[in-house]
């Protein structure tokens, strides 16, 4: 670990690492280790006990090959042990019958040492003891020594033999050949035995006395060979092997041995150099070579038996690998085909869980929230149900089902409380209009009551302005409360005089230049909504540009509808901003975005009138540097404007010269088309000779609306106010009665107070726009 590294990251990382693995992988895994434990242990197996048969294979293929050689070689040194004994005892014909015994051992040894060559075995220990056989021959033949020594060699060797065979085919890796080929080595053992106290007896010679030490080996050979017939040969015989044992041990040559071997044990007698045998020894030799034989062909069959038993198992052993193999196989193979159904099966689930949690997080949950936040009502068969499953899948699509519940039932509660707030807010709204539409009312009352005090009609008309955007800022949170700003109009409006009405919303109205053209005409219904976007819109220009500087609107045909530009000569604005100003115009935000920017409504607003129409408001930066608020109107709001003609008073009615404000030429543009020149719009007047401001009265009703007051003759001239016609673009719950107008008494102002009462009103509205500057963030 990095001497910089924390304790316990290293632990993490690799907790993280696993369960970031896929759970394909861990279940291809799952299968993968136990099968591959599986085919290990399946293999060892094979190849052990494959092994195993290859070992029996060539066990029987030695015994086959050498065993028979060996044991004649067993046998004929038997022979030559006791044809040697014989000749020390001075026995008639005893070397006749000693020479045609060693010819027979060397026939066996030369066989034995051609066939035993295999260094892994353990026939080198036999063969080492036949180098020796020479040199005792020399002594049997010399008498040199005693002869109980040159004897015992051939014991020895003879000894090495059943101890080959005791270790090369006894199969003590396998305990059922153990066990069939234990008698084959203790049949020679006995035989063994047997040929013991033949030389013994053939030791005894002509004089038939015995060496205490020739009797006691005698005694020990016999004891010893009816040990092995007792205990380890009978027991261990097949039904076969054992009546043909039977056979044997119940011949007269069997019982001939017998009887002499009980009369060597109970009729012999001591004397001062030995012990004397009775005289029935005499039959012992014809007998032991007639039973001698019976036994060698019981030793041949038994040896046969274990080698066939050998070559069985070991067929058997490949049997059984070919099986373990097979059936490992299959079921490896089943083991496969259940994993990967069973691998199938969960994925698949999964991936259906995946896609209905992924359908419902993208589309059900979008539509069944945008529902509740319209109002309407919820099918709960559209969410997700509980099914009560037990299995695991089951189990994580009911949690989620649960999570989808709670969320709607958040989201339920959540709309009930913004539906709620938004009824709240209406009344609020509702309430405050109320008192508004009074203020404006009394503040027309007052305006015509004391229109002759021109310092006094200045001040009552920046009152007026602030009022109505109050009425404005009302109308702002009676939209963002999820209501409409209801339309009076029931004619069509000219884009021109739409757009002068949108300007008259505007407190710093006269830095406002139109461009529009009298052709096209909006729909009634979407008047007041179109007015009251571009009438935002245009307070924000103003707000945000020099105080001196215009602010342009124009309006033309596009392809899409009606195209209206807002550009001001406002600061510089970053990519990133206007990324920003045009993602809240394009999307309405939650209550918690309009708090943290209750300051900066504008846009919020706009964004609601401009989906609530149709429309698309996008921000961009100006070619003069500011910004500049693009608007395209669809076509299904606009209609071809019919002819009219204005009414003759108001055509007549010159513009009094000193409102008569020259349109601000725009800065130059680089390849820019001319646009169209601005027409100077007559100017209507109040019952109390100010300019009217702005009409929001149905078209049929502009007429009365356009029409000249009287000015009394007596009346000095003064500069024309617009004037504010109340209750005719706000919500119903805001209208109220309208006060009984009072008569207009006749203004005596000079030109220099109206002069005056004019650069107050320029001077306050200054005033108020350096406030709102230094309340902008």
């Amino acid at each position: 670990m990095s001497p910089i590294e924390p304790e316990g990251v290293r632990g993490q990382s690799t907790t993280r690492r696993w369960r970031n693995v896929r759970l394909r992988t861990l279940l291809i895994w799952l299968a993968v280790v136990p099968t591959l434990a599986m085919g290990t242990q399946v293999t060892v197996t094979a190849q052990r006990l494959l092994a195993q048969s290859e070992q029996l294979r060539a066990d029987v293929e030695a015994a086959e090959r050498i065993g028979a050689p060996l044991y004649t070689l067993m046998v004929d040194m038997q022979a030559e042990r006791t044809a040697t004994a014989a000749q020390w005892a001075g026995n008639d014909g005893a070397e006749g019958e000693l020479r045609a015994r060693r010819g027979a051992t060397d026939l066996a040894a030369t066989e034995f040492r051609r066939l035993a060559d295999d260094p892994s075995r353990s026939f080198a220990e036999v063969s080492r003891q036949l180098d020796k056989l020479a040199a005792y021959r020399q002594r049997a033949d010399t008498r040199s020594g005693a002869a109980d020594s040159t004897l015992a060699y051939y014991s020895e060797v003879i000894g090495k033999v059943i101890q080959v065979y005791q270790q090369e085919f006894s199969h003590a890796e396998d305990a059922e050949l153990a066990q069939a080929s234990r008698p084959v080595v203790a049949m020679l053992q006995a035989t063994e035995m047997v040929a013991r106290e033949d030389t013994v007896l053939a030791l005894a010679g002509p004089s038939g006395e015995l060496s205490f030490a020739g009797y006691d080996q005698f005694v020990s050979s016999l004891g010893a060979q009816r040990y092995l017939h007792e205990a380890l040969i009978v027991p261990h015989l097949t039904e076969r092997d054992e009546r043909f044992y039977e056979r044997v041990i119940g011949s007269a040559d069997w019982q001939t041995k017998t009887r002499i071997e009980n009369a060597v044990l109970s009729g012999h007698k001591d004397t001062v150099s030995g012990i004397r045998v009775p005289a029935e020894v005499a039959g012992w030799s014809s007998a032991h070579a007639n039973f001698s034989v019976q036994m060698t062909t019981l030793n041949i069959d038994l040896a046969r038996s274990v080698l066939a038993r050998g070559e069985a198992k070991a067929a058997e052993l490949q049997t059984e690998v070919a099986w373990l193999i097979g059936g490992s196989g299959g079921g490896l193979l089943a083991v496969v085909i259940v994993v990967v159904f069973t691998t199938r099966s969960v994925l698949r689930r999964l991936n259906e869980l995946h896609v209905r949690t992924v359908t419902v997080a993208d589309e059900t949950l979008p539509d069944v929230v945008a529902r509740l936040q319209r109002g309407q009502s919820v099918d709960p068969a559209a969410l997700p149900a509980v099914s009560g499953d037990r299995d695991e899948v089951g189990r994580i699509s009911d949690a989620f089902a649960r999570a989808v519940a709670v969320s709607v039932d958040g989201h339920r509660q959540l709309a009930a409380e913004r539906h709620g707030f938004g009824l709240f807010a209406s009344g609020i709204a509702s309430r405050t209009g109320n008192l508004v539409s009074r203020q404006l009312s009394l503040t027309e009352d007052l305006q015509d009551t004391f229109g002759h005090d021109e310092a006094l009609l200045a001040q009552l008309m920046r009152s007026d302005q602030l009022t109505v955007g109050m009425r404005r800022q009302i109308e702002n949170l009676l939209i963002l409360a999820g209501g409409e700003v209801p339309d009076p109009h029931t004619e069509p409006m000219r884009v021109a005089d739409l757009l002068r009405e949108a300007a008259a919303e505007v407190e710093d109205f006269r830095r406002i230049e139109r461009q529009a053209l009298d052709e096209t005409s909006v729909e009634p219904g979407a008047i007041s909504q179109i007015s009251h976007l571009l009438a935002e819109l245009l307070d924000n220009a103003t707000r945000f540009s020099p105080p001196k500087a215009k602010v342009v609107i124009r309006a033309e045909l596009v392809a899409d509808g009606l195209s209206v530009e807002i550009e001001d000569r406002g600061p510089r604005v970053s990519p990133e901003r206007y990324e920003e100003m045009n993602g809240r115009l394009h999307q309405a935000p939650p209550y918690s975005v309009l708090a943290q920017n209750a300051h900066r409504l504008g846009l919020f607003v706009v964004g609601h009138l401009a989906d609530q129409l149709g429309a698309t408001v996008t921000l961009r930066r100006s070619v003069y540097g500011g910004t500049c608020a693009v608007v395209i109107l669809p076509g299904e709001l606009l209609l071809e404007t019919e002819a009219e003609s204005l009414p003759e008073p108001a055509r007549r009615e010159p513009a009094p010269r000193a409102l008569a404000v020259p349109a601000a030429e725009p800065e130059p543009q680089a390849e820019s088309e001319p646009e169209p020149a601005v027409e100077p719009e007559p100017v209507l007047l109040t019952g109390a000779g100010l300019p009217s401001r702005r009409t929001k009265a149905p078209a049929a009703a502009a007429a009365p609306a356009l029409a000249v007051r009287p000015v009394p003759a007596d009346a000095p001239a003064r500069p024309a106010l617009p004037e504010r016609v109340p209750q005719t673009h706000i919500a119903d719950q805001l209208r109220a009665p309208r006060a009984p107008e009072t008569p207009v008494r006749p203004d005596t102002e000079t030109p220099e107070e109206v002069a005056d009462a004019w650069a107050d009103y320029e001077q306050g509205t200054q005033t108020v726009e350096a406030e709102l500057r230094r309340d902008q963030p």
